[in-house]
């Protein structure tokens, strides 16, 4: 692997840093919904609106993915492939929501199966970067 110029680092920096902030929209959207339930804010909305306020939520998780990838991608300049950026989205995506679950959710513990399947996926990043 070659190493990054000053803009790839930048480009890879600015795309890691816009899947953090998509997938914190992300993991609000899909199940922000279920802590609001929790706390009694949503519980007697019919469904149709919890859908709507979901995707109120992830119309910003939109506005930050999509530059992530634009960025990022190596056919506009960027320093990943397209396998690399899902590898990565995916990464983040579930470092993001198992933080904010813990945080949210006090009844969802982590476990050493969770700690193993994490550990398989840096190795999955690990191998996708492989030359």
């Amino acid at each position: 692997m070659q190493p990054f110029s000053r803009n790839t680092e930048m480009k890879a920096l600015y795309t890691v840093l816009l899947l953090i902030t998509s997938n914190v929209f992300m993991t609000f959207a899909w199940y922000g919904h279920l802590k609001l339930q929790e706390m009694k804010v949503t519980s007697g909305w019919p469904l149709i609106l919890v859908i709507l306020l979901s995707w109120g939520i992830a119309f910003f998780e939109y506005c930050a993915q999509v530059p992530a990838n634009r960025i990022g991608f190596m056919d506009n300049g960027g320093p990943f492939n397209l396998i690399q950026l899902k590898v990565i989205q995916e990464v983040i995506s579930l470092t993001v929501f198992t933080v904010i679950v813990t945080l949210l959710f006090k009844n969802q513990a982590l476990q050493w199966n969770h700690f193993v399947a994490f550990f398989l996926l840096v190795m999955a990043v690990f191998f996708v970067f492989l030359k």
